[in-house]
């Protein structure tokens, strides 16, 4: 069971996350995520060492890190449309088979020498595009994995075996790609994109409530963006997400440059360093749930922005291998630990109908901030030296941690945004379809004077709602001659938007609904009013009235 706490999740009552195993397809799709991202590793080992040797660009090595990033950034909104309104496990096939049809193209490329600097860079980007195509439905699946108590516990675990990789796979990367070269190493990635296909192929996903129909593109496109732009929580958490992203990503973009210039070491080592960085995101994730006993979400943001700005200013004055070796550590420790807590908090603060674009939307802050940073970084190094750029960094960090006596990080634990279901939908007295429209609504109250206070607060949380939501054109309304009366209104493009608009109302939202029938003072509920408009009279009635007029003056 879960205990709601300021701070977070209590330890002692966490769910342990290797209970998670002893459900089947979770444990199933873990494993395979496993291999899918040894390889995807392995790869970007093979990437960054095989552009330091076709190029001599420093801003080139550090866009292989951008090049994968960038795509994530502009597509997973999309892809989060997809993964709200289609059935996550297609996608993510489709999204899987992509990736390995281009790893394989990958692979032969690189056999062949045909490989040049941008070359290797568009490879990049559409392996980007795969991932991004694919995150946002892995993530959202969770969710339908697991039970909301658990969901926490399940981010944590699929942290811990990116990061579990991380520690391993850079290392066999490095060394794969010393003995071998980076063909192989493409080689590698390209057979771990089985594993998962298969897992996807076994795993039956649960059913889509089909009842409505599919929201069109553009309008669920535009329902994650209001619903995000309503949502001052999450525009926190993408603000911070987007800050880290671009300060942090340095040590990522301009390792290989660290390990062959300032190090003056070889593929091994910087394959020993970044499985430094993903042992430290090992610690940091059995870290996590001791931490958010003790500390809330602020204080560990501030810890994970300090700190791995302490650990850029060491890596930027050291000569040492293991000096280095020791600052990725920490390094990795502190991006789980601001990652995964910046994924859990979307996730236990949207509604499961809009989770796929929140965490579209999250990651294109976050991975937007890392295209950014890759690009920028890249470009101080290539004037100034790596060491420049980790201090610029490390600066930048420590303002993100400042920003957060502004903007400080919410606690979600306490939400309850499971469906209110209390929604049935009204009979008419007419046949009308989920297409026609557009629908006004009109809802009347009686309010005291001494109440219009208070009602006018509840009705500022209502229009946050209503609009987040999908209402349009909401406004509220008093009477000039009964000021007692008030009519709170709105439009739907269809009758379809109105029953989905109403089905979204989650159990934390039934609160202020209750409040305002509680400020209502007249006789039973506030009393609805469900009109369909019709902006014109077709031209066969303006003549019937026309006949109807002419006959009777005659």
């Amino acid at each position: 069971m879960v205990s709601i706490q300021s701070g977070g999740f209590k330890v002692s009552d966490q769910i342990s996350p290797f209970k998670l195993f002893k459900n089947r397809t979770f444990r199933s799709l873990w494993i395979a995520a496993l291999a899918s991202n040894f390889g995807g590793l392995v790869q970007a080992v093979g990437a960054a060492w095989l552009m330091t040797s076709l190029s001599d660009s420093q801003n080139m090595v550090a866009l292989v890190q951008g090049s994968v990033a960038l795509p994530i950034m502009i597509f997973s909104l999309m892809a989060g449309v997809f993964a709200d309104n289609f059935d996550r496990r297609r996608v993510m096939l489709i999204a899987q088979s992509f990736m390995f049809v281009v790893s394989v193209i990958l692979t032969i490329m690189a056999f062949t020498d045909w490989l040049s600097p941008w070359v290797l860079l568009g490879f990049t980007f559409l392996i980007g595009c795969g991932t991004a195509l694919h995150n946002p439905s892995w993530q959202a699946t969770m969710g339908d994995i697991v039970s909301r108590e658990e969901l926490p516990s399940a981010v944590s675990m699929n942290s811990m075996g990116f990061n579990l990789m991380r520690s391993v796979g850079p290392a066999a990367g490095g060394a794969i790609v010393a003995i071998a070269g980076a063909a192989a190493a493409f080689a590698v990635n390209a057979l771990s994109y089985v594993a998962i296909i298969l897992a996807l192929l076994r795993w039956q996903s649960p059913p889509r409530d089909n009842h409505l129909p599919r929201e069109p593109f553009g309008s669920a496109f535009a329902a994650g963006l209001r619903y995000v732009a309503m949502s001052p929580n999450l525009l926190r958490i993408i603000l911070r997400g987007f800050w880290f992203g671009l300060s942090a990503i340095v040590v990522l973009a301009l390792l290989p440059v660290v390990v062959r210039v300032t190090l003056d070491s070889t593929a091994f080592v910087y394959g020993i360093m970044l499985g430094c960085f993903g042992m430290g995101a090992v610690g940091g994730a059995f870290m996590n749930a001791r931490l958010r006993e003790r500390f809330n979400n602020e204080a560990i943001a501030k810890g994970a922005f300090l700190f791995f700005g302490s650990a850029c200013v060491i890596l930027a004055l050291s000569v040492s291998p293991i000096i280095s070796g020791a600052a990725l550590l920490v390094a990795g420790a502190c991006w789980v630990l601001a990652m995964s807590m910046f994924n859990v908090s979307v996730q236990l603060s949207t509604p499961r109908w809009v989770v796929g674009r929140a965490l579209a939307l999250y990651q294109t802050g976050a991975f937007g901030g890392m295209a950014a940073g890759s690009l920028v970084w890249g470009m101080i190094a290539e004037n100034w030296g790596p060491s420049t750029s980790l201090l610029i960094a490390a600066f930048l960090l420590l303002l993100g941690a400042l920003v957060g006596f502004k903007l400080p990080l919410p606690e979600f634990s306490g939400l309850d945004l499971d469906p209110s279901n209390r929604f049935k939908e009204p009979p008419t007295h007419f046949d009308i379809k989920y297409r026609s429209g557009p629908v006004m609504v009109m809802v009347d109250y009686e309010i005291a004077l001494e109440d219009v206070p208070d009602f006018l607060a509840a009705m500022s949380q209502r229009r946050r709602i209503r609009i987040r939501d999908g209402a349009q054109q909401w406004a509220l309304l008093r009477d000039l001659h009964h000021p007692e009366h008030w009519s709170e209104s709105y439009h739907v493009p269809t009758w379809g938007e109105y029953v989905r608009h109403n089905e979204r109302r989650t159990n934390a939202d039934s609160s202020i609904s209750e409040r305002l029938r509680q400020l209502h003072r007249g006789e039973g509920k506030p009393v609805v009013h469900r009109m369909i408009e019709r902006q014109t009279v077709p031209l066969r009635e303006d003549l019937a009235i026309k006949h109807s007029v002419d006959s009777h003056l005659g």
